[in-house]
């Protein structure tokens, strides 16, 4: 019997799959897709903003040293109501170093399959589908496909937001949409981006740039935008070049001159939090748990804080001689996640909220507000906090150290 089965090979699950390795606990992982179809270029054009302390995790786990030469440093963020007067600059001091680490999710994606494919403790089962599942007192039994059978102490869903587990499971999920569309893709661009990564904020939503590496073209970003979804059919239909002109015209021209653009994608903004974490010997982590607004570039992060977390509360359970699917460690993991996860959900939310009000009167306040945030250093260095993942109960592999 392996200790866990963890549905989805996503980043979130391929991440927790090495993790567990790295502790001696063994995994498998099941997912329906093809890896050819997921690990080739073309495959999903977003990028993700790593936090620095997710990314200790990384390196802890063998995973970083794959990324190295992959990512580019974000050493600092700018914040801005639209092009108005009034910035918020969070710039750490030297000894500090980066916020984070901006990565294409292909990049991502090929190391963690890399890392877990290589993995002697995790069995990873692609193009294949759990068809019916039994949890019990005993352990939890899965009929794959193929006909197969495999046994775990604990199960874990890390199917992303539609998570069929969690449904099964009868867990409650508060949800909402935004009536936003994220339009993403990747740039080429006149003058250097500096490391820094940009959130202009407009009435329909964030316009964030964010710094990739170089390639052959030169600089290079990637681009969140987010608009209102009644425009955004029209906004896809344009031209490169008109789409271009477009962004052009959000930036204020402080990159120069844009182009090449990379395919396009899109996709609806919502919002959703499951009422709890854990059922009968189950997990759930990353968006099959939470999903949030990408406004402050949060989402993966705190899909990584549940491995992190998770592993953890594993480790030591274990340790102790206690069965890893105990209803004591699951509640451990729930009151250590729940709170975190609602806390960045709700910041998150109103933070959309606020910056889509429209008017000048709206648009005055957020600016003093900005203004504020960037005079008050104790506030401006909890809010860097809080985008390294360094605030709150950390668990040890946040802090790159093993469980």
């Amino acid at each position: 019997m392996t200790d866990v089965l963890i549905l989805g090979a996503g980043l979130v699950g391929t991440t927790l799959a090495t993790a567990l390795a790295a502790h001696g606990l063994t995994s498998i992982v099941v997912d329906p897709a093809d890896p050819a179809a997921i690990l080739a270029p073309g495959h999903d054009g977003r990028a993700s903003a790593v936090a620095s302390a997710s990314h200790r995790m990384l390196d802890a786990i063998g995973v970083g040293a794959r990324l190295t030469g992959e990512g580019n440093p974000i050493l600092s963020i700018r914040v801005s109501d639209g092009l108005a007067p009034g910035k918020l600059d969070f710039v750490p001091d030297e000894d500090d170093g980066a916020l984070g680490t901006m990565y294409e999710n292909r990049t991502l994606r090929r190391a963690l399959h890399a890392a877990a494919s290589e993995a002697p403790q995790v069995d990873l089962r692609m193009q294949r589908r759990a068809v019916s599942i039994d949890r019990g007192p005993a352990g939890v039994t899965a009929t794959l496909d193929d006909g197969s059978v495999v046994k775990a102490r604990l199960l874990v869903a890390a199917e992303g937001r539609r998570s069929p587990t969690r449904e099964a499971a009868g867990i409650n999920v508060a949800r909402w949409q935004y009536d936003h569309v994220a339009m993403i893709a990747t740039f080429n661009h006149e003058h250097a981006h500096g490391d820094c990564a940009y959130e202009i904020f407009y009435p329909a939503g964030p316009f964030a740039i964010l710094p990739l590496t170089d390639d052959a073209r030169g600089h290079r970003s990637a681009l969140v935008w987010t608009v209102d979804a009644k425009d955004a059919p029209g906004m896809l239909k344009l031209s490169d070049r008109a789409w271009l002109a477009e962004a052009a015209k959000r930036m204020g021209g402080f990159l120069g001159a844009l182009g090449p653009v990379s395919p396009r994608t899109s996709y609806p903004l919502g919002f959703h939090h499951a009422a709890r974490l854990t059922a009968e010997r189950l997990v759930l982590v990353g968006d099959a748990g939470h999903g949030i607004h990408p406004i402050a570039g949060q989402g993966l992060n705190l899909g990584f804080r549940d491995v992190a977390a998770l592993v953890q509360v594993l480790v030591e359970g274990k340790r102790l001689g206690l069965d890893v699917g105990d209803a004591e460690l699951l509640k451990r993991y729930e009151r250590w996640r729940g709170l975190d996860t609602l806390m960045v959900a709700g910041a998150t939310d109103t933070l959309t909220r606020l910056f889509g009000v429209p008017g000048k009167a709206a648009s005055a306040v957020r600016r003093f507000g900005i203004g504020a945030v960037d005079a008050i250093a104790p506030l401006k260095a909890r809010f860097m906090a809080e985008a390294r993942g360094e605030s709150g109960d950390r668990p040890k592999l946040l802090t790159g150290v093993l469980a």
